[in-house]
């Protein structure tokens, strides 16, 4: 297998645009019309998902050992879409089809057999990982809504009780999908893992997001949604050791922050923790009730609201990380950000220009919400243009 020969030949055929995938799958539904169903409606993000993924495959293909661990993940997390072992094949026949279409003339014998064979370790490893993956975790929870409260027009917090224990870290993400619309996104429960293995969500409907619209706006208590499950480590505590915390949150990128707060309450360490949450005005802090909360338990915790339209300072913003620059030096410590992709890459460039060490700065990486925190970090790591993010 010629990995020269499979780069070059990927950068001809992906030259080509939205033509590839649309003709990736035209190919698939049509010769087997089966797999339309583990497919969303809305093709849009499907699309984009499906040269992502070979591009950065590809582009890997030559460092086995940094493709393995996302294969592993890809193959463990598209049990949710029913996706089985006899899938793969008709997959494999679409794909070398499509480079077929798109290479004309510069399709060979010798680049068939490079495609088939990297095909085949790919697929090979995806499965693998399914099956061990079975022995671990279901394909995906159905849990029960509890609780919908709507915090804002575009705002709702839910109860969910799996109707099994869902175990998770504070900061990790989980699969969500309602059974009436075949597409998932990714949310980080609000709470450190309670007794009763219930979940909290914070979910804020995006323009034509068909899940978070649906949770938002179609739920009601007692409706099932299904769970898949977490994945992601970048927001997670284990890398801060014992250190004391600043966190950084706006919008629903509070829920993750508040699970945080948890996990370092129930540890009973003696860390010192300050939390910044900005908002654009003061209607959009939504969960101010357990903010305070939090703050008037834990001595060790310190709540500053930052409000980042000021009414005297017109076309000014103050955003949360320029608030907590001014108030102190705080390099002696992990942080933690969580926010909008504009937040997130504002706070990290901020932040780095005042010193600090991007092993101390924890975010995940920006956009590409529709799949999960585990995707973005290996998309992320193969572009250099791409140094921060995260997204809520």
């Amino acid at each position: 297998m010629d990995a020269a020969r499979l780069k070059q030949s990927w950068s001809l055929v992906a030259a080509h645009g939205d033509q590839v995938p649309l003709y990736f799958y035209s190919t698939l539904f049509l010769a087997h019309p089966e797999t339309r169903q583990m497919f969303p409606t809305n093709m849009a993000g499907q699309r984009d998902r499906l040269v992502t993924a070979l591009g950065h495959i590809v582009s890997n293909v030559d460092q086995v050992d940094r493709l393995v661990g996302f294969l592993q993940d890809l193959g463990a997390d598209h049990r949710k879409f029913a996706v089985r072992a006899e899938h793969y094949p008709a997959v494999g026949e679409a794909l070398l089809a499509t480079l077929q279409h798109f290479l004309g003339e510069q399709w060979t014998d010798e680049l068939a057999q490079d495609w088939a064979g990297a095909y085949g370790l790919v697929s090979q490893v995806m499965i693998e990982a399914a099956q061990a993956a079975e022995a671990v975790n279901p394909p995906w929870w159905v849990a029960e809504v509890i609780g919908h409260e709507r915090r804002a027009f575009d705002v709702a917090v839910l109860t969910l009780r799996p109707q099994y224990l869902l175990p998770f870290t504070p900061g990790q993400s989980i699969g969500v999908s309602h059974p009436s619309v075949r597409s998932w996104r990714y949310y980080s429960p609000a709470n450190a893992p309670r007794a009763d293995g219930t979940l909290e969500l914070h979910v804020r409907a995006a323009p034509g997001g068909a899940v978070s619209s649906r949770l938002v706006y179609g739920s009601a208590v007692g409706d099932q949604i299904h769970l898949a499950a977490p994945v992601g480590d970048r927001l997670t505590l284990w890398s801060a050791g014992s250190a004391d915390l600043l966190l950084l949150a706006s919008g629903t990128g509070w829920a993750p922050v508040k699970a945080l707060v948890e996990q370092v309450a129930a540890e009973g360490s003696r860390r010192k923790v300050d939390l910044y949450v900005g908002a654009r005005s003061r209607t959009e802090f939504y969960d101010n009730d357990a903010i305070d909360k939090l703050a008037s338990s834990y001595p060790w915790l310190t709540v500053s609201y930052v409000v980042g339209t000021d009414l005297q300072r017109p076309g000014e913003f103050v955003h949360a990380v320029d608030r907590a620059l001014a108030d102190g030096d705080w390099r002696s410590r992990h942080v933690y950000v969580c926010g909008s992709d504009e937040m997130v890459s504002y706070s990290a460039a901020a932040l780095a220009r005042a010193g600090y060490h991007a092993g101390q700065l924890h975010h995940e990486g920006l956009g590409k919400h529709w799949y999960g925190p585990a995707w973005r970090t290996a998309v992320d790591q193969a572009s250099a243009a791409d140094s921060s993010g995260g997204s809520r």
